[in-house]
Formats: C-alpha cells, sequence, structure tokens
C-alpha cells in the first residue's frame, strides 16, 4: 500500500511528463466491451483532446481471443473515431472509441458503428438527435442491489419477509431503505461529465437495484459513440464499488418493471417546421408501423420478456402511439402534440441494445425510405 501511495504521489508531481496514455476501447464478438492502453509519447502537456487525436495511429489486437477473427489470421484493425477525456487516470490521457476492420480495410461484421456513419452521411442536413435513456440493474453476488441473500433479511418496504415490497416507492427514491446503488450512479455521472460524454440526468427506478441515465441529446453517429463510452466507464466504475452491471431487459421475472432503452429523436424539420406533427412526424410513425417487425429484430435481445403490454410497455407484435401514453411503442409528448413540431420517443428498445443499429435504423425508416 505504502508503494502505491509514493507512486500516486510521483505521478501528481511529475513535471516531465511527455507522454498520454490512450485507452482504446471497442465492441467485442458478443456485443460487450474490450479496452488495452496505447503510450503516446513526445506529447508536450497538458495537452488538448484535438492535438492528441491528431496523434492516435491505427492500432491492432488478436480478433481469436474476442470472437472476431480466426485463429490463423487474427489481426484486427482498430480506427479511432471519437476521444474522450479519461476520468479514471485524469490529466491529459484519454479514452478512445474505436471500432474494428480487417487488415484490407472492410469493417468487419460487428462493426455496426460503420454501417450507422455511412446511413447518416446520406442526408447530414436533417440533423437527427437522439437522447437515449439507458436503463440497468446492479448486482452484487448475483443478487440485483435491495433484495436479499436469504429468507432471514428484511428489508424496504416489505410485504413478505425477505424480499422488496411490490413496486412504487422506487422510483426517483431518497432512503436506504428504497434507494440502493446511488453511489454508483452518482459516481458514473461525474466520472461521465468529465470525460465529455452528454449525459444529460439520472434517476433511480421503478425497480429496486435498477437505475437509468439519460445520454443526449447527440446528433447522428456521436449517439452511438457517446452511448458505448458511457457503457464502458460504468464498467469501470461498477468494477470500483465491487458491483455488477446489467444490461438484461428484463432480470427479475415476475411483476417487476424491465429495463429499456427509450429513444427520443427528432430531425431538424421535425423540431422547426410548423404543424410537422401532421405533415412530417405522422407519415414517419406511419412508416415504422410498417417496418415495425424489422426494429423490433434489432432492438434487443430476449425483449419479448419486457415487451409484454404490461409494465409500461406494448406488445412485441403491436405497433402503437399516442400522445403521452407510456403503454404504447411510441409515445408522443404533450408538448409535440401541443405545439404541433418537436420530437417524439420510440419506447421499444431494450436496455441491451446497440445504439449504432437502433440510430441507424430509426433514421433510415424515418428519413431515407421517405425521400
Amino acid at each position: 500500500m505504502a508503494a502505491l501511495q509514493a507512486l500516486e504521489a510521483n505521478l501528481a508531481r511529475d513535471t516531465e511528463a511527455n507522454y498520454v496514455m490512450a485507452e482504446y476501447v471497442w465492441i467485442d464478438g458478443f456485443g460487450g466491451l474490450r479496452s488495452k492502453t496505447k503510450v503516446i509519447t513526445g506529447v508536450s502537456l497538458p495537452a488538448s483532446i484535438e492535438s492528441i487525436k491528431a496523434r492516435l495511429p491505427v492500432w491492432n489486437f488478436d480478433g481469436s481471443s474476442t470472437g472476431q477473427a480466426p485463429g490463423e489470421d487474427s489481426e484486427v484493425i482498430l480506427k479511432p473515431q471519437a476521444v474522450f477525456r479519461d476520468p479514471f487516470r485524469g490529466g491529459s490521457n484519454v479514452l478512445v472509441m474505436a471500432d474494428c476492420y480487417t487488415p484490407g480495410g472492410e469493417a468487419i461484421p460487428t462493426n455496426t458503428r460503420a454501417g450507422a456513419a455511412a446511413l447518416f452521411a446520406q442526408k447530414p442536413e436533417e440533423e437527427p438527435w437522439f437522447g437515449i435513456e439507458q436503463e440497468y440493474t446492479l448486482f452484487k453476488d448475483g443478487t440485483p442491489l435491495g433484495w436479499p441473500k436469504c429468507n432471514a433479511r428484511s428489508m424496504g418496504p416489505c410485504v413478505q419477509l425477505g424480499y422488496p415490497g411490490p413496486q412504487g416507492p422506487y422510483y426517483c427514491s431518497a432512503g436506504s431503505d428504497v434507494c440502493f446503488g446511488r453511489p454508483v450512479s452518482d459516481d458514473h455521472m461525474h466520472a461521465c461529465l468529465y470525460a465529455g460524454i452528454n449525459i444529460s440526468g439520472t434517476n433511480a427506478e421503478v425497480m429496486p437495484g435498477q437505475w437509468e441515465y439519460q445520454v443526449g441529446p447527440c446528433v447522428g453517429i456521436d449517439s452511438g459513440d457517446h452511448m458505448w463510452m458511457s457503457r464502458y466507464i460504468m464498467l469501470r466504475i461498477c468494477e470500483a464499488h465491487g458491483v455488477t452491471v446489467s444490461w438484461d431487459p428484463k432480470p427479475i421475472p415476475g411483476d417487476w418493471n424491465g429495463a429499456g432503452c427509450h429513444t427520443n429523436y427528432s430531425t431538424k424539420a421535425m423540431r422547426e417546421t410548423e404543424n410537422s406533427y401532421e405533415t412530417i412526424m405522422k407519415p414517419m410513425l406511419a412508416n415504422m408501423e410498417k417496418k415495425h417487425m424489422e426494429h423490433i429484430a434489432i432492438y434487443g435481445e430476449d425483449n419479448d420478456k419486457r415487451l409484454t403490454g404490461a409494465h409500461e410497455t406494448a406488445p412485441i407484435d403491436k405497433f402503437s402511439y399516442g400522445v403521452a401514453n407510456r403503454g404504447a411503442s411510441v409515445r408522443i409528448p404533450n408538448e409535440t402534440a401541443k405545439n404541433g413540431k418537436g420530437y417524439f420517443e420510440d419506447r421499444r428498445p431494450a436496455s441491451n441494445i446497440d445504439p449504432y443499429l437502433v440510430t441507424g435504423k430509426i433514421f433510415k425508416t424515418t428519413v431515407i425510405d421517405l425521400a
């Protein structure tokens, strides 16, 4: 411990450093996240994000160990795409969101960013904004926070020995009998703000041990970049707290809310054109209804366990929309209906979505397919 404290003190007063550490982060072949560190030398400190970004090289990794390449041809290329401040190392060190390519320069199958970027590049003038509400559940030793490990324990507003009482007191709650995991949520929010993630809020959710944070508004491909890096930061925060984050859309079966990734969406025309609710949004919604099952196919694994028609969801096999209706597939905010312009919320995406796929699909269905 003394050696570690001495190391931290030496690093803090080091005035001769000429390097930064860049943590390259990428999506693996299983939908998870991996990372490794590249040391960039010859840097004048302090250094700006833009100056570091210009120095970041294309890198590579062993794809046979991440489910992304065979052992006999295992090299996968990492291309830096989005750069954020590193909230864990501080200083001028950075986190780098990268995507994956073959040595020949082709996007590998798990590189969903490339496809989404190509879609957004077709009509940049539309300026699509996304605000994604990431729900998640915190686990400790295989049990959600706030849930007992044995039947002899009673906690929270209980109606039966050993288990939390019914949903009701946990949403946006305060108090150790109903709120479980606030230090993780707060540390994650502070780390995201430091990094430059466009996080806009956080709150305790309906099920005990369940939380949500919101990222956005972000324009186009930035939404996926910020969402994936926010998840990486969450994984690192949970490491420090000794807990595990679950992105599962229905972590606890029964009469408990699932976890989603509600996606708020607008284009420039939706936001600015008078009466766009009737002239622009309703045709968009009609096309979303036609493409409903195409969207469902990429809206998260095991989403059928969540989209049941109960617990503030619409049935998975039916498309609907309504003003202020959280039981619809798409919710139209009261303000949008009143002003005749604005945004809508796609409530179908599950908490484990790939935001590159989802944002790209929404843009394609509502803009490119209707052009």
